[in-house]
């Protein structure tokens, strides 16, 4: 079986993937440069399953990932990891000292770090990478003072050091991964997380009548979200992350939800991997 990730080597994807790959006990994997390239590859059938990034204590959900999901009919979660996320600021080894111009990161890390940043380099220009270890390796192929926001682990990879350790605004950043397949999961309630996605009519109290359900058959919602229609302006569809002990409670709230929505798509149930 081969599992893709976001690469190169040294990034939290990896981590998570690393984890993924030690509880299953196999699996071929596969970098990609972007988490599109791999949830494409899914879709695709050049690989069975991907890791990415779905969600950060933080910036919060990552869209990329999201949309996709959303919109793809073939793709489902099978599981999730959460990976404490420790950004430090990394130089080249013979860096000596000269002022810092360009700091380069993935788009959320540097969000994640933005309090850092503002206090210590507030005229930096900020460079986005596909990834964070994409940014460290390309501090370590420059001849220019410049830095990346980057895993620890990304020093050892790339021969860097770090100027700054721990610099993410909140100690207790992490990110939640989660593991996507074509395969279609079953619905299970205890122990597992479930996920689903639904739009309604633009009417009062549409959405209402909807989370209603939810609560009448006691499921406790852990996560909604909104996220555009992609067709048209102001129409959205909702993203929900539900948790019961019960299967007849679950099964009942879904098949009512799919029955009241214009769109509905059960995206699995599943547990998390540690």
């Amino acid at each position: 079986m081969k599992i893709g990730y976001l690469g190169p080597e040294g990034t939290f994807s990896q981590q998570a993937v690393l984890l993924y790959q030690k509880n299953i006990k196999k699996g071929e994997l596969v970098q990609y440069s972007n988490i599109y390239g791999a949830l494409e590859a899914v879709i695709k059938g050049e690989i069975e399953e991907c890791v990415v990034p779905f969600e950060n204590s933080i910036e919060g959900t990552v869209t990329s990932t999201i949309d996709l999901l959303i919109f793809t009919p073939e793709l489902y979660i099978k599981g999730e990891m959460i990976v404490p996320v420790l950004e430090d600021f990394l130089v080249r080894q013979d860096y000596a000292g000269e002022p810092i111009t360009k700091i380069l990161s993935h788009p959320q890390a540097l969000s994640q770090c933005a309090g850092f940043l503002r206090k210590h380099f507030p005229n930096a220009s900020l460079h986005p990478t596909n990834s964070t270890a994409e940014a460290a390796k390309m501090v370590a192929q420059s001849t220019e003072p410049i830095a990346s926001l980057s895993p620890r682990q990304s020093a050892r990879v790339y021969g860097l050091k770090a100027l700054f350790e721990g610099v993410q605004d909140d100690e207790q950043n992490k990110t939640r991964f989660i593991v996507v397949s074509k395969k279609k999961p079953e619905q299970k309630a205890k122990g597992y997380k479930t996920s689903i996605v639904f739009s309604t009519e633009n009417k009062p109290g549409d959405l209402y009548r909807i989370l209603d359900i939810i609560a009448i058959w006691d499921l406790n919602m852990t996560k909604i979200e909104s996220r555009p229609m992609k067709h048209q302006l102001g129409t959205y569809v909702f993203f929900v992350d539900l948790e019961t002990e019960a299967e007849e409670d679950l099964e009942g709230a879904l098949k009512m939800v799919a029955r009241k929505t214009t769109y509905f798509k059960f995206l699995g149930s599943y547990t998390l991997i540690q």
